[in-house]
């Protein structure tokens, strides 16, 4: 049976399914209540019920006491609905209220999806949560000081483990210890969440494209995935175009499931854009620049949003020719630009 939760003291309504914790609906929902290790264990969920009752499920009974449930309070990453609710808890609303963190993980998982492109599976501890917005990155650190910046492509919704996209490329100080020498069990550290390349607020018929080149699908990937969770049960969604563009085939790691999320929903399309085809690719999609496939398709862009990640080259040229071109405005351009981190001068 499904309940409804309002939300005090911003009045938000949400509505929970069958099973969910209060945090999960929210999640699904999109309005962002704090949380860290989503096993009952922190106590950074915490807040208080002010009407209705709820089953507390499974959670660390120092982290929440007897006293403290008599006095209203649950944690939501925990507690059920038993019937509709009124709640009381601070949300999040901006990059500077999620508490940027230092943590050890763990490497589960290495795959190598592209001749050089790998997929790096990374595993929190048992009690941690990294809480984040779709679309920012994270900074490996090393032991001399250095750091190397990944985009999260994982959701904010799948957070058990993240995924870093990560790419070789001659002379990359991180890219060669990924490719030869990083093993399953490694242990890492990171800060985070990081950056404001992020899906802002607007209008719900503001169309939005989304312009990658490379492993810049990686945070686009995690905002596409977090939209297509919080579109679960909503009629009207927002018309959504993927163009994305590397060199060669092989360099579309995951085609199969930007393709996937075409068939599934109406209102996204992919549009895979190829400079350097070879012939034995036998390719008969689009070619050229990424951008400059956005401007056969657009004669005016006034209306939309576009959402860009990549080189530095590809997303300049995207800009100057989307605003002075295509009528884009300046306000509706977001980008993050991956800059290669090398051993060279």
């Amino acid at each position: 049976m499904s309940h409804q939760i309002i939300i005090k003291p911003s009045e938000h309504v949400m509505h929970v399914l069958p099973k969910e914790t209060i945090l999960q609906s929210a999640l699904r929902e999109g309005f962002s209540l704090p949380y860290g290790c989503r096993n009952g264990s922190c106590g950074i969920c915490k807040g208080k019920v002010l009407s209705g009752s709820v089953d507390y499920g499974r959670y660390n009974e120092e982290t929440l006491t007897e006293a403290e449930k008599l006095a209203g309070m649950a944690l939501f990453c925990c507690a059920s609905p038993l019937s509709d609710l009124v709640i009381e808890c601070h949300e999040i609303g901006a990059i500077k209220d999620i508490e940027i963190k230092t943590l050890p993980v763990r490497v589960e998982k290495l795959e190598r999806v592209a001749p050089d492109v790998m997929i790096i599976s990374l595993k929190l501890p048992a009690n941690q949560r990294l809480q984040f917005l779709a679309g920012q990155y994270i900074d490996i650190l090393f032991k001399d000081g250095k750091r190397r910046s990944f985009s999260l492509a994982n959701a904010p919704h799948d957070d058990e483990v993240l995924q870093l996209h990560a790419r070789n490329y001659p002379g990359g100080v991180f890219a060669a210890h990924v490719f030869t020498k990083m093993k399953v069990k490694d242990i890492l550290r990171f800060e985070g969440p990081l950056g404001s390349f992020f899906l802002r607020d607007s209008a719900a018929d503001t169309p939005i494209i989304f312009l990658a080149g490379g492993t810049g699908f990686a945070p686009i990937k995690s905002i596409l995935e977090h939209v297509f969770y919080q579109e679960v049960g909503k009629e009207h969604k927002r018309s959504m175009r993927l163009y994305w563009g590397v060199r060669t085939k092989a360099d579309l790691y995951l085609a199969e499931l930007a393709e996937q999320w075409q068939k599934q929903h109406d209102h996204f399309t992919f549009i895979p854009v190829l400079s350097d085809a070879l012939p034995e690719d036998s390719w008969h999609g689009r070619t050229g620049f990424v951008h400059e496939a956005v401007m056969q398709d657009f004669s005016s862009l006034e209306h939309h949003q576009v959402y860009a990640c990549g080189s530095p080259v590809m997303v300049k040229a995207a800009y100057e020719d989307f605003t002075a071109l295509r009528k884009l405005p300046k306000d509706g351009f977001f980008s993050d630009v991956f800059t290669p981190s090398t051993s060279q001068p």
